[in-house]
């Protein structure tokens, strides 16, 4: 049964409007349409498209994809090499092999054809130009000269999206990440086949990552925003030291990651943001998937109740759970993340070798990418607490963070 009387989509008119088709988006669409409510799924680009993104699927992402979802997995990792700097590598068996290494733009495309299943519909090549909000109806338009109305939008068009902005998301952190899709021999396919490279860079609280996918190898280098020329060099360099400096990559692109502030609005009346408009991103290991697809579930949750609330009172109601969902489930997560990320940054000699050379914590790392534990899970623990006492009192070796 519909959530709402069936709108006259001929003249604009929806119930529920979400702005990007990612991970986030795609299932806010996904979710709004299975609880009966008509859903307009608005993309800028045109599906598939490519999206920098190193496309690890931890365990928390994998359970929050809809049931039978047909997606082409290219590798699992069955190993973690671990280094510091370039020096000090040591693999790592996964009791569960569980990180599965896709490419987002086969995810999202996967995901968007869910929704439509569900009965949204998508309108790709339709970018959001302006939104309002007037009484119970917020009215969008779109490049196309649309003007579009619903009782409720959810923004997943990205952290330097319009609805990000309208909404008023404020960041704690903010990252460049420089990445590159390597065609690679098969050789080097078998060098790196079941195996993930994570390497704690020369930069504050800098990594860099190598994904293998068969006859490509996704790699790249992150850090704090700021020193764009330090983090080309060291992005030469370690694409240099494993062999994956190829005269052309398939994809060489950049992109900025996002943390949200703790007390970041995440609605504003009629409008949720989710995913990366939100800033939702683990402070550490800055992986966004997972957080993407559960805060786009909440979102679409949210999104039918604001359709069939009977009044703005009910509306607020609405918006504020939501508010509360996602700071006492994904907050939390975030939280304990920005803890390891301080110790991470203050010594990551330090927890590099804790991380290699004391068991307990390889496993309740291993333990969190199967999905059997959280960041937050981790933090609770013992060595979770003294981790993050040994955080606070151990020298920052330089700045991390930037705001925005």
């Amino acid at each position: 049964m519909p959530a709402s009387s069936a709108p006259s989509r001929a003249s604009g008119t929806w119930d529920v409007i979400v702005v990007g088709a990612g991970p986030a988006g795609a299932t806010a669409a996904r979710v709004a349409a299975e609880k009966g409510c008509t859903t307009l799924l608005l993309e800028r680009a045109t599906i598939p498209r490519y999206k920098t993104c190193g496309g690890g699927l931890i365990g928390a992402s994998l359970a929050a994809l809809p049931p039978g979802l047909p997606l082409k997995v290219y590798d699992t990792a069955r190993h973690f090499t671990f280094a510091h700097d370039g020096r000090k590598e040591r693999t790592l068996a996964c009791e569960t092999p569980t990180c599965a290494l896709v490419y987002r733009s086969e995810l999202d495309a996967a995901l968007t054809e869910a929704a439509a299943a569900a009965g949204a519909q998508v309108r790709d090549g339709t970018a959001l130009i302006a939104l309002e909000q007037e009484g119970d109806t917020v009215t969008v338009r779109t490049s196309r000269r649309d003007t579009l109305r619903a009782r409720a939008v959810v923004g997943a068009d990205g952290s330097a999206g319009r609805v990000a902005r309208y909404v008023g998301v404020r960041c704690a952190q903010v990252d460049l990440a420089l990445e590159v899709e390597v065609p690679v021999d098969e050789r080097t396919a078998d060098r790196w086949r079941g195996r993930v490279l994570m390497e704690w860079g020369p930069l504050p609280g800098s990594f860099g990552w190598v994904f293998p996918k068969g006859e490509v190898c996704t790699a790249g280098v992150v850090s704090a925003r700021g020193n764009p020329v330090a983090l080309r060099a060291y992005k030469e360099d370690f694409l240099r030291r494993h062999e994956l400096s190829a005269p052309r990559p398939l994809h060489d692109t950049g992109h900025l990651t996002r943390c949200r502030r703790s007390d970041s609005p995440l609605a504003r009346g009629r409008v949720l943001v989710a995913g990366d408009a939100a800033a939702l991103v683990d402070h550490w290991s800055r992986e966004g998937i997972s957080y993407a697809l559960r805060s786009g579930a909440g979102a679409g949750h949210t999104a039918a109740r604001l359709v069939r609330a009977a009044d703005e009172t009910e509306a607020r109601t609405a918006a504020d759970d939501y508010e509360r969902h996602i700071d006492d489930v994904l907050g939390t997560e975030m939280r304990a993340s920005r803890s390891l990320m301080d110790l991470f940054t203050r010594n990551p000699g330090l927890a590099h070798t804790a991380l290699t050379r004391l068991p307990p914590a390889w496993r309740r790392l291993d333990a969190y990418i199967a999905g059997r534990t959280s960041v937050a899970g981790i933090m609770a623990t013992p060595v979770g607490r003294a981790t993050a006492v040994l955080a606070a009192r151990l020298p920052r070796q330089g700045p991390t963070r930037s705001t925005a």
